[in-house]
């Protein structure tokens, strides 16, 4: 296990340095009521006051449930300012208008809500001068579980070399409530998803692969299909060289 003492002090110095470096005036980041959010909202305002997370709705049930209602107890907890940003009607809208001109299928409409929230992230970074943090861990990265310029999309990250397990271990360290711990990863993006359920692999599994190098020859083989198929989201994009 790591020392999260030490950890945390590493990582508060590396977003101050971050801060500095780019003469901002504070943080935001997507709360989206889950245990990657709650982790990277309690280290930003550990070492910047004005740090605000921005609660997005954008379509579930769930975004407007227990999603809404645990984000906004993690940041009354930890003393973090939040807004709430309903982007339903924005996405509607697009969906509408984009589906004019094609069929729109499943996964294209799966990732309109989180590259909405990184939109609605940046504008607010531009309006005040603030850096746009990621909430990404080690073990969606090297599945490719996320959405590419959607919360792919930052300007820094203090969680991304973390597992999922590292992260539970961190938020109990820092007393974060059982609520986040316990409840489903899930990206909110329609209603029942689950992240393990969609993957087809548990995070306890991924973890081990990652960490221990321990796994079984099910779980490996969809691992590493989902790490080779999603090579060009860790990436820059391809440009021609001359």
């Amino acid at each position: 296990m790591r020392n999260y003492e030490l950890e945390t002090k590493k990582r508060i110095e590396f977003i101050c340095r971050v801060i500095d470096s780019a003469d901002a005036n504070g943080i935001v980041y997507g709360n989206s009521g889950g245990k990657d959010s709650a982790l990277v909202g309690i280290l930003c305002k550990m070492a910047c006051d004005n740090t605000v997370g921005l609660i997005m709705p954008c379509g579930s049930e769930r975004n407007y449930g227990t999603d809404k209602t645990d984000a906004e107890a993690v940041a009354e907890q930890f003393d973090i300012s939040f807004r709430v940003i309903d982007l339903v009607s924005v996405k509607n809208e697009l969906v509408g208008v984009v589906g004019e001109k094609t069929e729109i299928n499943s996964l294209a409409l799966d990732n309109i809500a989180p590259r909405l929230r990184m939109t609605a992230l940046y504008a607010v970074a531009a309006s005040e001068n603030r850096l746009v943090a990621g909430t990404g861990n080690r073990s969606e990265g090297y599945m490719g579980y996320f959405t590419k310029w959607g919360d792919g999309a930052y300007d820094f990250n203090p969680i991304a070399d973390l597992t999922v397990t590292e992260i539970y271990e961190f938020l109990r360290y820092l007393n974060a409530p059982d609520y986040i711990i316990s409840k489903a990863p899930s990206a909110g993006l329609f209603d029942g998803q689950t992240d393990e359920n969609e993957m087809g692999v548990t995070y306890r599994s991924i973890d081990e692969f990652l960490l221990n190098g321990v796994v079984n020859e099910h779980d490996e083989k969809i691992i590493e299909r989902f790490h080779k198929s999603s090579e060009h989201k860790r990436k820059m994009p391809v440009v021609f060289g001359g």
